[in-house]
């Protein structure tokens, strides 16, 4: 080969080294505008320039505030997120990216948002629920949630959940018996109330006459949880808010096997609900007495929505269906706007937000009581004085209205531990802030956050006790409405908050007055997990005992 030829080719191969050196070059300065004019368009924007004031944690360029969840786990986002707001404040600003979200722990603030008609659609942060909830009660707005609340509010009416009673009964038992191989040991006893509270709600508000066989109610509440860890790191992890990047990933591969198995259970609910479907044998008829009516109405007081209306203004006989039994009557009636999507729709969404709340607030309230001996032992003293002789008797419905200290234990952990830790709204007006100088700008995503409202010192004098005392009457007569919003409060209230109540009373009613409960953990211990529902991230672990018979 020639010298020339030689030098000619040494040539092209420098050019070409040189030419990709270029490119390379060039695509990193694209990357650099590009990155420095959002970052541009992004402060410049009015949300931004009108939220400035807002006590905010450090941002950096392009992310935000995003940097400061990468690589967490769930319990330290919500340890993070603790540590900024004492910090900062009682009100925060935080930025994704674009994303601004504002959180509010002022009850002043939260009264703005929540009991307003105008604020009433779920944050962009649920749209990762569509799948799963298609146009539920959860995340559906406009006229389609307003028909929707109409009509499946009256389905928890008083006289329903009282027929549910000895349904709620049945199944307290049955997980009493399940129980009995763990006596002594050390165990997990949210995998039991999760089961549990995914049978009594296919038993009562489902109309299901025979439960699944096996460990597909415990498949089912496992799905749910997996799918609830896959939607929280959308929400709050960058890179898998974006639809692209997520379905690349082996946690869309996860996240669709899950629905397999959550979609699988309910469709199969309703197809055998429907083929069993009776309206005039399912109905309940209770003859409602005006004067007992306008009675009960004047006891009840703080905060109100339409289940109490419900409740208190139905006089006279009236035929009622539980949840499932109405949908199916609804879908089948000419006049009423109800489709065969619909009745999917709600009964995921009621399915999720039936059990998951209920078995970690039975939870939380098994494992307080059993670090809190005293507590226990004053809740078992009021069984004994309600049950008399006959301790081991099923509960009835006139047994709960007695159970006064189990309602302020009920209360005490739903304060301290609200098994929905937050709520997210977006604004559809600019909203002024009662709690400073502040301007949320339409469009805005902001975040009520109920766990830290209720340990506020300066409405709860010692918040971060556990003392069932803080709801006698006479406490909670002084404090503000929104002080206490475990099922929310206002027009989205949760439909189902008396439903949960009762359930949680005959529960743990059933579960105290067979075992004495030690937990051998402290909260100090605790390691909070919000994964759309608040979990204990080790587990509620707790040491059952046999309770001894009582000597008359």
């Amino acid at each position: 080969m020639s010298a020339a030829t030689e030098t000619v080719q040494e040539a092209i191969t420098q050019a070409s080294a040189s030419g990709g050196l270029g490119a390379l070059w060039t695509a990193l300065i694209g990357v650099v505008v590009i990155a420095a004019l959002y970052e541009y368009w992004r402060r410049s924007s009015r949300e931004y320039r009108m939220t400035k004031n807002i006590p905010s944690p450090p941002e950096v360029p392009v992310l935000g505030n995003a940097h400061l969840v990468l690589g967490c786990s769930n319990a330290e986002v919500v340890a993070k997120g603790n540590t900024y707001l004492e910090k900062y404040g009682e009100t925060l600003r935080a930025t994704l990216g674009h994303v601004l979200i504002v959180f509010l722990t002022n009850p002043n603030d939260i009264e703005i948002i929540l009991s307003s008609n105008n604020h009433l659609n779920k944050s962009e942060e649920y749209r990762y629920f569509k799948p799963w909830f298609g146009d539920g009660l959860l995340i559906s707005s406009g006229n389609h949630w307003r028909h929707h609340r109409k009509m499946i509010a009256p389905t928890f009416h008083q006289s329903i959940l009282k027929s549910f009673v000895p349904t709620f009964v049945q199944h307290s038992k049955n997980v009493v018996e399940r129980m009995a191989k763990e006596l002594g040991k050390e165990f997990d006893i949210h995998d039991y109330m999760s089961q549990t509270t995914v049978e009594i709600l296919l038993s009562t508000a489902m109309g299901v006459k025979k439960i699944p066989e096996g460990n597909k109610s415990f498949e089912y509440a496992k799905a749910v949880v997996d799918m609830c860890d896959i939607i929280h790191k959308r929400q709050v992890k960058v890179m898998y808010r974006l639809d692209a990047i997520y379905n690349m990933t082996k946690m869309r591969q996860k996240g669709d096997k899950m629905m397999d198995i959550i979609l699988g259970m309910t469709k199969r609910v309703v197809m055998e609900r429907k083929a069993n479907y009776s309206a005039e044998g399912n109905g309940i008829v209770e003859e409602v007495d005006e004067t007992a009516k306008k009675a009960a109405a004047k006891k009840v007081g703080g905060l109100r929505d339409d289940l109490d209306d419900i409740d208190e203004n139905d006089v006279g006989a009236k035929r009622r269906l539980a949840l499932l039994d109405a949908m199916v009557d609804m879908a089948k009636n000419p006049e009423i706007e109800w489709s065969e999507k619909d009745i999917m729709d709600e009964v995921n969404t009621i399915m999720f937000e039936g059990h998951d709340t209920t078995s970690a607030g039975s939870s939380f309230a098994l494992c307080m009581m059993g670090m809190h001996k005293d507590v226990q032992e004053k809740v078992f003293a009021e069984q004994k004085a309600i049950f008399g002789d006959n301790l081991m008797r099923d509960c009835t419905f006139n047994d709960t209205m007695e159970m006064k200290y189990l309602e302020r234990v009920i209360m005490e952990t739903l304060r301290m531990y609200p098994p929905v830790p937050l709520i997210a709204r977006r604004v559809d007006s600019d909203v002024k802030l009662a709690s400073g100088p502040y301007v949320v700008p339409k469009g805005t995503t902001v975040v009520v956050l109920q766990y830290r409202v209720h340990r506020r010192p300066d409405i709860y004098a010692n918040p971060d006790k556990f003392d069932p005392d803080n709801f006698l009457p006479e406490r909670m007569a002084n404090r503000h409405y929104y002080s206490f919003i475990p099922f929310s409060a206002g027009p989205r209230s949760c439909v189902g908050r008396k439903y949960a109540m009762l359930k949680l009373k005959v529960l743990l009613s059933t579960i105290i007055r067979n075992y004495t409960i030690h937990c051998n953990e402290t909260e100090a211990d605790w390691k909070l997990q919000a994964d759309i529902i608040l979990k204990l991230e080790n587990g509620f672990n707790v040491v059952l005992q046999k309770r001894q018979p009582v000597v008359a």
